[in-house]
């Protein structure tokens, strides 16, 4: 290794340095460290950019930041010149990946998969050059295995490799079924990396064991081992659960400028640091100098979150967008003004009705019991006034105007 860093001019020397900086920041867990830096070595000694693979099963077509830690730092990679390699499970996903899950997954069909990739391809766009991306589907190269192939590939693991997986483990021990199938998962995944001869491998810690496994098969089949990079779980808006549209504690890549710097807004401030490492575009040096500011007082909490915000929003939308989302944010809940363009709504409906109907038919809410929870909490407004009773008859005049929570406001128009 040293003997390879040798080899290196100053300037080269420096540049491994300089990368290994970047693609170690936000990282939970690089394995192993050294063959990284050697590859980057190997990298500018040869002027040969390294392959950088990122398997999807494209089980869900809506992207949010939490997908986008790992998009990042392939971003990084493709900035430094490096090849990205996508790898669109429409094989395996018709199999599903077991990870995190008590019970066996859902298997995609065919029109499923090429539905949701296309979707995946319109939002991945906005944080990587796709078309810089070489794109594979796994089905060109593990459709025409036949049953000698995947004996042989099984043969090269073993069942208690297998068995160590937590979700499997966790399985057994609550004596829920395995089928056969899902074992296959994890040997096709690091079959895709033999095929692919891939250098780099990105994923989330929860693909640790599927990632190690391209490791497993290159060595096996005799190729140059890849190195894993596994990028943490975003938490999501709540601070606890992991980001999930399920959870509702998500900032989704496509909603709308004044909707994702509100929702950024409510990001814990014990989480900014890790927001601002994962899925903003700060460099090392910016995010030193971040840090540094917030903890000699320099830099107020809400000032940083309002970074925050308006950073995340022009990645996506622009800066002009980001800056008219934070002026409504500052006018709406900073100064307690209404907003000048709020949304109009016709109504045609009925002029007197309950207060519940009313937030359902206005789709502002999407069921009775939602809205009878939100007004409980104290999150319905009319005409700037709280609602306190569910049962609420509203008498519906020309320019009323409802609001939900922080972000949802409408003017009625008879």
């Amino acid at each position: 290794m040293n003997q390879l860093i040798e080899q290196l001019t100053k300037e080269q020397q420096s540049e491994v340095k300089r990368q290994m900086a970047i693609y170690s920041q936000g990282v939970q867990e690089i394995i192993p460290t050294e063959e990284l830096e050697q590859k980057l070595a190997t990298s500018i000694l040869e002027n040969r950019p390294l392959k950088i693979k990122l398997g999807l099963d494209p089980s869900a077509p809506d992207v949010h930041l939490g997908h986008t830690v790992v998009l990042n730092k392939m971003r990084q990679f493709q900035e430094n010149g490096h090849l990205i390699q996508l790898i669109i499970g429409d094989f395996t996903g018709k199999i599903g990946d077991p990870t995190g899950k008590s019970v066996a997954r859902k298997q995609l069909t065919d029109e499923e998969v090429k539905f949701n990739a296309k979707t995946y391809f319109e939002q991945f766009a906005k944080v990587i050059d796709m078309e810089k991306v070489e794109l594979h589907y796994n089905s060109k190269w593990l459709s025409k295995l036949n049953f000698e192939d995947v004996i042989q590939l099984a043969g090269k693991i073993t069942v208690a490799r297998l068995l160590e997986r937590d979700d499997f483990e966790e399985r057994i021990a609550f004596k829920k079924p395995i089928s056969l199938h899902e074992f296959f998962y994890p040997l096709m995944q690091g079959y895709d990396s033999v095929m692919l001869e891939c250098d780099i491998e990105l994923g989330g810690t929860d693909q640790h064991f599927n990632i190690l496994m391209g490791r497993h098969f290159q060595e096996k089949f005799n190729k140059e081992k890849q190195v894993a990079l596994l990028m943490p779980l975003l938490e999501g808006l709540d601070g606890v659960e992991k980001m999930s549209k399920s959870k509702k504690n998500y900032i989704g890549i496509d909603e709308s400028p004044q909707e994702m710097y509100g929702k950024a807004m409510s990001i814990p401030d014990q989480l900014m640091i890790k927001y601002f490492e994962l899925v903003t575009n700060f460099t090392p040096d910016q995010l030193k100098t971040l840090k540094q500011q917030i903890e000699i007082g320099e830099l107020h909490p809400r000032d940083a979150k309002m970074l925050l915000g308006k950073t995340i929003v022009t990645m996506y939308h622009g800066e002009e967008a980001a800056e008219a989302a934070q002026q409504h944010f500052i006018t709406v809940f900073q100064q307690r003004n209404l907003p000048t363009d709020i949304p109009e709504i016709t109504w045609n409906g009925d002029t007197e009705i309950l207060v519940t109907d009313l937030l359902v038919e206005l789709q502002l809410l999407t069921s009775k019991s939602e809205a009878r929870r939100m007004i409980n909490n104290r999150g319905i407004k009319l005409n700037e006034i709280k609602v306190e009773d569910p049962a609420l008859v509203v008498s519906v005049t020309d320019g009323l105007i409802v609001q939900v929570g922080k972000r949802k406001i409408v003017k009625i128009l008879l």
